[in-house]
């Protein structure tokens, strides 16, 4: 109990809600979209006039909502609680079919698809540091300048967690969020070969080198993260994985 009061004290209620609700509505998606992909129970894709109505349309009009339903009531009850209900529904709904909405395909259920449970899983573990007060722009991030500083370090800051970003480091830039240092190694070291930064920018040589550096990292920890992935959003099938 002294745990949860601690959670929803100081303000902190409707950031909790929106964790809350982020997560129930993640388990709840996976488990309607596993029972459909089994043929099981009563449920069956949202189909209209012959087109596919993915979860994250709804899912982006309850986040816009949300945000707008948040900034309109300037923190007052209950509306912020609701706001933040159906935020943390709608991006729920949204970050689960982010790999689709990227690839602008119905990769859902193949390896790339689970690039979708990689982004709610590090949402959910950024969520819980923030509402544990966990903050990235704090002054506890080792600057002693005070809030002048903190304003000029961000921005470099932010270009270093989009260069990971673009390298494909998804985990790194989520993690170095919170941990700067993780951030800067991430940005310096190659990037994942199939990234747009390799892409663009490697000669064939520094391409193989990155492939080679990325099949050890697979090879020592890739495979304990794809059995977790495949755990929680659904095994691909073989053909998937063969495809990718």
């Amino acid at each position: 109990m002294h745990v949860i009061d601690s959670l929803t004290s100081g303000g902190k209620f409707p950031m909790f809600l929106l964790f809350l609700s982020f997560l129930v509505t993640f388990i709840v998606t996976r488990t309607i979209t596993r029972m459909i992909r089994a043929g099981k129970g009563p449920f069956k894709d949202n189909v209209s006039g012959g087109v596919h109505i993915h979860h994250s349309i709804p899912g982006i009009i309850l986040t816009i909502v949300g945000a707008f339903t948040s900034v309109g009531v300037d923190g007052h009850s209950p509306w912020a609680e609701v706001s933040a209900v159906m935020i943390g529904i709608g991006s729920s709904l949204v970050l689960d079919e982010f790999a689709l909405i990227l690839h602008l395909s119905d990769v859902y259920w193949s390896s790339q698809g689970q690039l979708s449970v990689q982004l709610v899983s590090l949402t959910i573990a950024l969520l819980g540091l923030v509402l544990l007060g966990v903050n990235p722009v704090a002054e506890t991030t080792g600057f002693t300048g005070g809030h002048a500083a903190v304003l000029a370090y961000l921005p470099v800051h932010i270009v270093v967690l989009l260069v990971c970003v673009e390298k494909g480091k998804y985990s790194t830039a989520a993690i170095g969020a919170f941990i700067p240092p993780v951030a800067w190694v991430g940005a310096a070291r190659l990037a994942r070969p199939s990234s747009r930064w390799a892409r663009k920018r490697y000669t064939a040589t520094k391409q193989e080198s990155a492939r080679h550096r990325a099949d050890r990292f697979d090879e020592r920890f890739g495979q304990w993260g794809l059995d977790i992935e495949d755990l929680v959003a659904g095994k691909p099938t073989a053909a998937e994985k063969s495809a990718t």
